[in-house]
């Protein structure tokens, strides 16, 4: 995997668990981008993913490799309140 120092260079995740779900389904969960191709064995280009919100910006949304359009999905905590 390389040191903490080149890990930190090739990606934009920083070690932060996200799960990436492709128009497939399949799921791929990793910490870094490069685990995309290098763990689940995906080929091609990476590229960023963009959407338009409805707010006339636009959103970084996950990435394009190869055939694959991966969406990010990070996980999301909040403290019920009773």
């Amino acid at each position: 995997m390389g040191t903490k120092q080149q890990r930190k260079r090739g990606n934009k995740m920083n070690g932060k668990y996200v799960l990436f779900i492709d128009q497939y389904g399949y799921k791929y969960p990793c910490n870094y981008i490069k685990d995309l191709k290098d763990v689940h064995y995906l080929s091609g280009k990476i590229s960023k993913m963009y959407v338009d919100g409805k707010d006339g910006k636009t959103y970084h949304v996950g990435y394009v490799i190869g055939q694959h359009w991966l969406t990010a999905y990070k996980p999301y905590r909040k403290e019920a309140t009773r």
